[in-house]
């Protein structure tokens, strides 16, 4: 039950970096390289999402990473003066929400005993 949240969580936060590639044509949006590298992130979550949901724990690694990678592209929003008010209160759900899935995903990522011999 736990995996199945997890995993669910984390494809409406790739879902939703693929929409934030919108936010190029709005004033004030995100720099380009975020907006795009977060759509790409998206879409390499979803690419695993799949072959994680049927028990591949490499593909797991995938949708974890690309989800923490995704969340850690979110943290400058904090440290400049240019972004609204709202930016900063969307990232801060959209990273607890990636910390929740990766907690409900972290038992099931860990490398088995024949990935360790």
């Amino acid at each position: 039950m736990r995996r199945t949240i997890g995993m669910t969580l984390c494809a409406v936060l790739a879902v939703l970096d693929l929409a934030g590639i919108v936010g190029l044509w709005q004033h004030p949006g995100p720099p380009p390289a975020v907006a795009i590298t977060g759509a790409v992130l998206g879409a390499v979550t979803l690419a695993a999402y799949r072959p994680a949901a049927r028990g591949n724990t490499r593909a797991l690694r995938v949708v974890v990473g690309s989800r923490l990678i995704s969340a850690l592209l979110g943290l400058p929003v904090f440290f400049t003066t240019d972004a609204p008010g709202w930016a900063r209160i969307v990232v801060a759900v959209l990273i607890v929400g990636t910390a929740t899935a990766i907690a409900l995903l972290a038992p099931a990522a860990r490398p088995t005993a024949a990935e360790q011999a």
